[in-house]
């Protein structure tokens, strides 16, 4: 099956189970600490919304699986999340996927993978190199959207965070394996887009006055690599009360952009 062909296609249902020990490991891999007792204690634990995008990953590996692509030819290019209702813990959790859009890029393609549940829906968009060039649609262009340059924090992740991340259920290689980073055109292991994406989810809500958990929208771009040991700096603006509009910088290259959090 080619990529142009993915398009429409549905990818069935998986049922999903965790553990209170799925929701705290998620917790540790994307920055929060002991003191974070709501998040990392059993006790009175609550799941961050962006777990959910764990939960789906297998859709958004489906198009790979049927032959479409080589897992070294695609990236995380954008995500999205809209929460319907809190996860609950433990649980089950049945969704249904299917690709959504596939768009001509020119010499390379985006492909959509939508995954729907009663808790959440999400959207994966794939950037798949060498794909493009069939005279599809090159669907929407967003403009940049302005980001006011106000510090919104600072988030330091660990040499080992990868490597963490991957027991969260995405064990892509280029992650881990210099070998598979390097066949990517990507140099050495990069951190996961959804990780880097769930330290800022984090961060951001204090800027909203708000909690993490209570996240009920959710959009970025992943414009370039970040690498384990890399420091965030986030920058943006709240244009409205509970939603934040931000970015985040390694050094000077800007690595999430067109950031949208809405918090309850």
């Amino acid at each position: 099956m080619d990529v142009a062909a993915l398009a429409g296609l549905d990818l069935g249902t998986r049922t999903v189970s965790y553990t209170d020990r799925d929701v705290i490991l998620y917790a540790l891999s994307v920055g929060a600490g002991a003191a974070d007792l709501d998040l990392v204690f059993e006790r009175d634990l609550r799941a961050l919304p962006t777990f959910a995008l764990t939960l789906g990953v297998w859709a958004a590996d489906e198009p790979r699986r049927l032959g479409a692509f080589d897992a070294s030819e695609a990236l995380h290019g954008a995500q999205t999340l809209r929460t319907l209702a809190p996860l609950p813990i433990p649980g089950e959790v049945a969704m249904t996927g299917r690709i959504a859009d596939v768009w001509d890029k020119g010499e390379h393609a985006f492909v959509d993978v939508e995954v729907e549940t009663d808790y959440f829906a999400a959207t994966y968009s794939l950037f798949v190199r060498g794909h493009g060039g069939w005279g599809g649609a090159r669907g929407p262009s967003a403009s940049p959207v302005p980001v006011e340059e106000r510090p919104l924090g600072r988030c330091r992740t660990s040499p080992e965070q990868a490597a963490l991340y991957r027991l969260t259920g995405d064990r892509h290689h280029i992650h881990i394996d210099p070998d598979a980073a390097r066949e990517a055109g990507l140099g050495t292991p990069v951190l996961h887009g959804l990780c880097t994406l769930g330290f800022a989810a984090r961060e951001v809500a204090a800027a909203a006055g708000a909690h993490p958990c209570d996240l009920r929208e959710l959009a970025v771009r992943f414009a370039a690599p970040v690498r384990p040991g890399d420091v965030l700096d986030l920058s943006g603006a709240v244009p409205a009360p509970g939603e934040v509009r931000f970015m985040a910088r390694v050094g000077e290259s800007a690595v999430l952009t067109r950031g949208l959090a809405r918090f309850a």
